[in-house]
């Protein structure tokens, strides 16, 4: 009996495509992302979910109350899937962050799973929080579909844990489009197989090309 399990990130905000640390920071979808919302609540209109779950955050309850629209639903808050806080640096540009602190934005670079600026928290904090959550979900609801509302780092996170990857690398190697969509299937309550990764066709037909995703590594910005 196989669980099917929808994990959506959120639609854009006014903060998506600015750079910013804001992953603690409250903030409203954009018109954007209602848009890329209500085209994905259509795609899943006929899905047969079971439940929709999301953190409590305004931009992924905004963004689940579309998923839910079909179905009648009200969408259900679970703290474990809120997205990274990165303490001081919240609200601030990256560049900003390089030269207020830049000794901690180095350790960040180097090792943004074990290391968290002040008053942030780390990966591994992230992911010792929101991989119960998704454990209780999938007991919950065996066998059935089901769809989970969080954020670009916490499912990045989650999916490193699920499918075995390297999880310092996760910002590195792992993207996540505004309201896009992955799917994993679970045969039991730990092992789960990738059937869907990062998919948009419901609002453009073909990948976005990244950004600026706070990632030197990618974005080639990177020093030495």
């Amino acid at each position: 009996m196989v669980t099917r399990l929808y994990l959506i990130r959120h639609g854009s905000t006014t903060l998506s495509a600015e750079d910013r640390f804001s992953g603690g920071t409250e903030v409203d979808l954009s018109e954007e992302g209602r848009w890329q919302a209500s085209c994905l609540s259509k795609r899943l209109a006929n899905d047969q979910i079971a439940a929709v779950y999301c953190s409590p955050m305004r931009r992924t309850v905004q963004t689940a109350s579309y998923i839910c629209e079909p179905y009648g639903y009200t969408a259900l808050t679970r703290e474990g899937l809120r997205e990274i806080h990165h303490g001081r640096w919240e609200t601030m540009q990256r560049s900003e962050v390089e030269q207020q602190f830049a000794e901690e934005y180095a350790a960040w670079q180097e090792d943004p799973f074990t290391f968290a600026p002040e008053g942030g928290e780390s990966g591994l904090q992230v992911m010792a929080r929101a991989l119960p959550v998704i454990r209780e979900i999938v007991v919950r609801h065996t066998g059935q579909t089901v769809a989970v509302v969080s954020h670009k780092a916490t499912i990045r996170l989650i999916l490193s844990s699920l499918l075995g990857f390297d999880a310092r690398g996760y910002r590195d190697r792992l993207d996540q489009s505004p309201a896009c969509l992955n799917i994993l299937d679970f045969k039991d309550a730990v092992r789960a197989r990738l059937m869907l990764f990062n998919d948009v066709s419901h609002y453009v037909d073909q990948p976005p090309y990244p950004a600026k995703h706070l990632s030197n590594w990618f974005d080639g910005s990177a020093k030495g």
